[in-house]
Formats: structure tokens, sequence, C-alpha cells
């Protein structure tokens, strides 16, 4: 859980903090009506850094799983405007002739630094590439593509499961060359200012660290090439999902195109098992499990409600009910390795939804993946 500061908004309309961090994961929700407290893996609060939430998040082990071969996905979910795109890109005012200070970089920076030195490290040779996409109003748009957006095409099949045609994918082999992929398909994305978030997202993005991988032995046999010498390669994904926050029109303002995205980015939120109602459950935090927020009532047809049930009594998972489930099915119910970071307000005026977070969070450990 990462809960961000106190906006000068809302310092100057005079809301009150009603989330505080208790320390040992525990994090506990104040209000006239509301006195409960959540038990998670880690808590972050207002003050912690962005090293912090990285070191102590499970973010370096992730990336060390998806070298040796995994395939490993990290979550950053929450309502708009509450610091998921923070935490996962550091500051919105960066470019490749203005960086981000060293400090202020998120979860995927650190993540590309800390991969290229364990493959340097361990002596592999590893292939990189990444692709870059994004879902708005249920189009899967490549943002590494060169020209204007366009609609690509969802397929599926049974080697690859569902996969985007003909999308992009681009080969690296620097930490600039990398940051220049994140911040060139950034720009892309579309996001649109209203009355909670000067810059919401109106997407969902997924970047894709593809690794290809095998130990090449340091003394091969007389006669032997590299090749004949070689472990069985491996390989291995590193995702990052940079969710669309939830919306409630009525808070936000928006009206026209900005109110048909919020639709969109809704069902497809609702699709994926998130909801506004409140659902006690179990603590949770990084582990071999994904987790969601909110959105409505949760229908029977919920992706994380249904994957949160014993595998004896689940039924159907509809996967197909969205595109943003159907690329996330793999993560939501495969045999992969998930990190979920929940973003929440600390303002009294968004305890709603930060209750909703925190409810649907402390679910995770109900849902596990095949091992």
């Amino acid at each position: 859980i990462r809960v961000r500061p106190l906006t000068c908004t809302e310092t100057r309309r005079g809301d009150q903090q009603v989330v505080h961090s208790l320390g040992d994961g525990a994090v506990h929700v104040s209000a006239a009506r509301h006195d409960a407290t959540f038990g998670f893996s880690a808590v972050f609060d207002a003050g912690a850094s962005q090293e912090a939430v990285f070191e102590g998040s499970g973010m370096r082990q992730l990336v060390e799983l998806a070298i040796d071969g995994f395939s490993c996905t990290v979550f950053a979910f929450g309502q708009t405007g509450s610091g998921k795109t923070y935490t996962l890109m550091g500051p919105l005012a960066q470019s490749e002739t203005q960086p981000a200070s060293p400090a202020l970089l998120g979860l995927m920076q650190r993540s590309f630094t800390c991969l290229l030195e364990q493959s340097r490290s361990r002596g592999s040779d590893l292939a990189l590439s990444a692709s870059y996409l994004e879902i708005y109003n249920e189009q899967v748009r490549d943002l590494l593509s060169p020209g204007p957006p366009c609609a690509l095409p969802l397929r599926w099949s049974k080697t690859r499961g569902f996969y985007v045609e003909n999308q992009l994918s681009v080969e690296f082999e620097s930490l600039e060359a990398i940051v220049s992929l994140l911040l060139q398909g950034s720009q892309r994305r579309r996001t649109s200012a209203h009355a909670l978030n000067r810059h919401s997202s109106r997407s969902h993005a997924l970047l894709t660290i593809h690794i290809r991988s095998r130990a090449v032995s340091a003394h091969p046999a007389p006669g032997e090439g590299w090749g004949a010498s070689a472990c069985p390669g491996k390989q291995g994904t590193l995702c990052f999902v940079d969710l669309a926050g939830s919306e409630r029109v009525k808070e936000t303002g928006s009206s026209g195109e900005l109110s048909v995205e919020a639709n969109s980015i809704n069902r497809s939120l609702l699709a994926l098992g998130e909801s506004w109602g409140t659902h006690p459950g179990s603590p949770a935090g990084p582990h071999r499990s994904p987790v969601t927020s909110f959105v409505a009532p949760p229908p029977a047809g919920h992706c994380i409600s249904l994957l949160a049930k014993p595998r004896g009594k689940r039924t159907h998972i509809p996967y197909r009910d969205s595109k943003l489930t159907r690329l996330l099915a793999r993560s939501l119910g495969g045999s992969g390795i998930t990190l979920m970071v929940a973003c929440i307000s600390p303002s009294s005026r968004c305890l709603s939804e930060t209750l909703s977070t925190l409810h649907y969070a402390s679910r995770a450990r109900r849902v596990t993946t095949r091992p």
C-alpha cells in the first residue's frame, strides 16, 4: 500500500488526513463513522522515498525472477489521482532532455537499472526487448509504433494465449535506450485534466520487457562452439501495468469525451474485478497473486471475485469480457508472479474510494496462481 501526501488543493480546502501508517505493515483509517485497521506486507506512508518503495515492495526480487524465466507482472491501481503513475514512473514533467532527479525515479526505471546490472553480474547472454501499448476506449494501441495511433487486433492461440497482432517489439541494450522508449511511449499516451487530477490517464498502459537468456559455458570443450556447451534457454517477462483510475463522474466533473472515456475505464475495471463495495478480507501484499480495487457493485462475472473463490467452487473465468482482462489473463490466473501496489489518498474527501481500495486489496491472498 502506498499513501500519497495531501495535495495543496486538499490542504487549502481543509480536508482532513484520515489514513495513518502504524508501522509493521498496518494502516489505520479513522473518520467520523469509520475506524478500521488493515494489515499488508508493506505500507509506505507519505514520507516514503521512491527507493524505499522499490526495495521494500519486493520489486528487486521480481526482476531476478523474470531473469530466471518467470512471467512477472507489477500492477499499480487505485482512485484517479492517487499516485499510480508517479509510483511507476516518477514525475510527469520529465523528458530525454530534462530527466527526473535520480531520487524521484519510479519502479520502472529502478527495475531497468537492476535488470541490466543483474544481467552483467550473472554473466548471462541476455536478449532484451520492450513493447508498450495502451487500451483506450477498448481499443489496443501501440505506443512505440511510429505514425498516428491505430487499433490493433487482439488474438488468441493455444500456444501464446491472448496476444496483440502486429505489436512492435524494440530491442535495447542500455539504460538510456529503454528509458527513451518509456518516455517516448508515455508521451503518446492519452491524458486529460479534470477536477481531481490535472494529468489523468485516460487509458490503461502495459509496458512489457521480454527477457531471453542462456547461460553460456566459459570454457567450451575443444572443437565445440558456444552453442554446444550452453544451458537451455530461458524466456521471462516483466510487465508493468498502470491502470487508469476509476472515476465518479459527479466528482471529476467530466462531460462529453471525458465522460465517454470514464465509462470505458470503469467498465474495464469492473470486468477486472474492482468494486466500490467494501469487502473485508485477509491481509495481503507482494506474493504470487494479484488483487484489484473498485468501481461498482460486483456482478458474478468479476474475474477477481471468481478467482478469489476456492478452486473447487470456481466457475468459468470471463477473461473475454474486456480487452484488459484478456491481456492480463496469464497474470491473473496463470502461473506468473504478480506484485500489486495499491495507491490511496489520505484525504477525508476520498474516504469511500480509499476504503474500497483497502478492502479489495486485503482479499489478495485469496487469489493464488498455479505453482
